[in-house]
């Protein structure tokens, strides 16, 4: 069976860190492009990063310098470093890996970013 499954989510204060993490089962992730995504309550879906199979990345303005993207191909694992979090950074986080014609959605995970 062909998903994604998202972990590391919780409840963490303002300027705190969380890594969050995405594992693949029944396909590699090798050659896929894979970004997280996150949505808060009331607000569009936004891209937060992205990470391509040659390891090249981009971030949306709103978490550059605080979020970094990074993957392990031989565990089948991309990662999502959040530090210095801010309470407008409190979203469902949802990790997404696409290919030509192919595009795989996890449940998402909860990160709440509170005092």
């Amino acid at each position: 069976q062909v998903r994604l499954v998202e972990s590391g989510g919780g409840l963490v204060q303002p300027g705190g860190s969380l890594r969050l993490s995405c594992a693949a089962s029944g396909f590699t992730f090798t050659n896929y492009v894979v970004s997280w995504y996150r949505l808060a309550p009331g607000k569009e879906r936004e891209l937060a990063a992205t990470i391509r199979f040659a390891g090249s990345t981009n971030y949306a303005d709103s978490v550059k310098g605080r979020f970094t993207i990074s993957r392990d191909n031989a565990k089948n694992l991309v990662y999502l470093q959040m530090n210095s979090l801010k309470s407008a950074d409190t979203a469902v986080y949802y990790c997404n890996a696409r290919l030509i014609g192919n595009s795989i959605w996890g449940q998402g995970t909860q990160v709440t970013v509170s005092s």
